[in-house]
């Protein structure tokens, strides 16, 4: 799901390169010249800046789908949550299934009625889609130098990295140059929606801390350097933790998917049913996976309150919550600083958190305020993503936002890539495994949403319902909702069947901008008790199907010609400003 700030790193002596090739069957010191080749590598051995690893290629992947699931071709209707939500919408419902070729049904651990097995924090019994690495025997080894380019994609974008961020099973593509030096190395992203590929058993790690028995603690001071490790761990019992203070100083991952799904090198995991009550004090992380708190496992439920948090590194969100279980938080100060590092973040398995007041800050890239794969509320919240998304909900889950204020400034796209969107709310299916099939929901009340870079609200390969009531909504552009396909390039659905079907309800709401819907996408929007909406929908011609709804105390003013599918209510509400309004390519006003 998310990423890091990554600069390059330099060493203090410049590193001689040596490159050799050894054939896997051979005797091991066989050398031959690599020139002017792109190589891709997963890496087997790491010994400072020199690795070694085994070549061969990626192909793309999708998840093992378990008994039930539907053949290609069957509507996505057919299943028990009608919509495939939960990753990257999948386009219209006649356009998807489970292969992800026609229609894109989220694979493996995804739906809830027995048909396929329910994501409740129990890992899927295959990988989650993406892509997978074959070798084809071979081995090399070469030796970074200073003048080496390091790159690291993620789930939305990449950054520069460093040969620290290489670590064994780390899959690098290679461009060495004529003279054999690795001129350029990118870490792959493996996963549609995430880094490389993690246990299919729970894996939570160690803890340098463990609370078994039920107790209450006041000022205590917990922390942890070690490998995988939690500073704290409250496990099968209740604890209430009073100005307590955890830090997670240092301390590698092994896997970053053991992080993000079950708590592995978090500052405090409560796992195993257990129920923490915290009040007051200071959790800091400084290590990848250093989720600051971690709510694990169906029965588990974390109470805090008052809480200062803070961490650096990528992959660690501020409040994490997987596997069903739940999150209370009131009144927190959060900040994030690396990539894929949600302040409110819910990975495999969801649960539900509910979060009053404070504040909720991320400075990282592919890391929003929330990141849903949850059932998550939050009401009278200050949330402020300065370099990715404000929201992203991923396939059957929810926000509901009522009087907070959101602040989205996403400021690039997955590679660069000119064909993905830039937006504020983004609402998705990713096919990565981590969220359930079915329609996703956002609605919001009150407060403000403000977009300082792309469309205000962008949906792809998904189903969803957005609900607006009297929310204060600032643009960033003139484009206030897209609804359309994408590329395909990061795993979400099959390009050309990707879109989305969107039902948006606006009451009491005063929206600008214009409206875009293509061919495989659909908008039913309805506006009612006073709605004012100035803008166009589609003006460069009729696309997706969108019928619009108009009651009698709501207006739609013009700002260019619009192409819809069907209108219902009193077309003297509409103020065409010089333009026109198309039904069915038909002018009616």
């Amino acid at each position: 799901m998310i990423m890091l700030r990554k600069k390059f790193m330099t060493f203090g002596v410049t590193l001689a390169l040596t490159v050799f090739l050894l054939v896997g069957c051979g005797d091991g010191n066989q050398k031959n010249t690599i020139e002017d080749i792109t190589k891709m590598v997963q890496v087997t051995k790491v010994d400072g800046a020199t690795i070694t690893a085994d070549v061969g290629e990626l192909s793309s992947v999708k998840k093992d789908m378990p008994e039930g699931t539907p053949p290609s071709g069957m509507p996505s209707e057919e299943l028990e949550g009608k919509n495939p939500a939960g990753g990257a919408p999948p386009e219209k419902k006649e356009d998807r299934d489970s292969s992800g070729s026609d229609k894109n049904v989220p694979p493996e651990d995804l739906k809830e009625n027995g048909d396929i097995k329910k994501q409740n924090g129990e890992p899927p019994s295959g990988k989650p889609g993406g892509s997978r690495f074959t070798t084809n025997g071979e081995s090399i080894t070469f030796t970074i130098s200073d003048s080496t380019q390091i790159m690291q994609e993620f789930q939305q974008g990449s950054e520069e990295a460093s040969a620290e961020d290489i670590v064994e099973n780390s899959v690098l593509e290679i461009t060495f140059d004529g003279e054999n030096q690795p001129v350029k190395v990118v870490i792959k992203n493996l996963q549609a929606g995430r880094g490389f590929g993690g246990s299919d058993e729970v894996t939570n790690g160690t803890s340098a801390n463990t609370i078994t028995e039920e107790k209450t603690v006041n000022g205590e001071s917990y922390t942890s350097d070690g490998d995988d490790e939690n500073a704290l761990r409250v496990d099968g019992t209740g604890a209430v933790l009073k100005n307590i203070t955890v830090k997670k100083t240092k301390g590698n991952s092994s896997n970053t998917e053991n992080g993000d799904f079950y708590g592995q090198n978090a500052g405090l995991l409560v796992l195993n049913g257990s129920t923490a009550t915290i009040e007051g004090g200071t959790f800091q992380t400084s290590a990848v996976n250093g989720n600051a708190v971690f709510s694990y496992g169906e029965g588990t439920t974390v109470n805090i309150s008052d809480a200062t948090i803070r961490t650096t590194q990528n992959n660690s969100g501020g409040i994490q919550t997987t596997g069903g279980a739940t999150m209370n938080a009131a009144n927190l100060d959060v900040q994030t600083e690396g990539n894929s590092s949600a302040a409110i973040r819910s990975d495999r398995g969801g649960g539900t958190v509910k979060v009053t007041k404070g504040k909720y800050v991320t400075n990282g890239t592919g890391s929003p305020a929330i990141y849903c794969t949850a059932d998550i509320s939050v009401e009278e919240a200050t949330l402020l993503a300065n370099a990715s998304e404000g929201v992203v909900v991923e396939g059957k889950n929810s926000v509901s936002l009522k009087n907070c204020d959101i602040t989205g400034n996403m400021n690039n796209t997955y590679n660069g890539d000119s064909d993905e969107n830039i937006h504020c709310i983004m609402i998705y299916q990713s096919m990565s495994g981590d969220a359930a099939v079915g329609e996703a929901d956002f609605d919001a009340e009150g407060g403000s949403i403000t977009s300082k870079a792309g469309d205000l609200f962008y949906i792809t390969n998904t189903d969803c319902t957005i609900s607006l009531k009297d929310v204060k909504l600032t643009l960033a552009n003139d484009i206030f909702l897209r609804v359309e396909g994408n590329s395909s390039s990061r795993g979400w659905g099959t390009e050309g069947s990707n879109g989305g079907d969107v039902t948006l309800t606006a009451d009491s709401q005063k929206i600008e901008g214009n409206i875009l819907v293509d061919d495989i996408s659909s908008l039913k929007l309805s506006m009612s008790n006073g709605t004012n909406y100035k803008g166009s929908i589609n003006p460069d011609g009729t696309s997706g199907e969108v019928e619009v709804t108009l009651d009698n105390g709501s207006t739609w003013t013009l700002t260019g010609d619009s192409y819809i599918t069907g209108f219902h209510g009193d077309t003297s509400n509409i103020d065409t400003n010089g333009y026109h309004l198309y039904v069915k390519d038909e002018q009616i006003k």
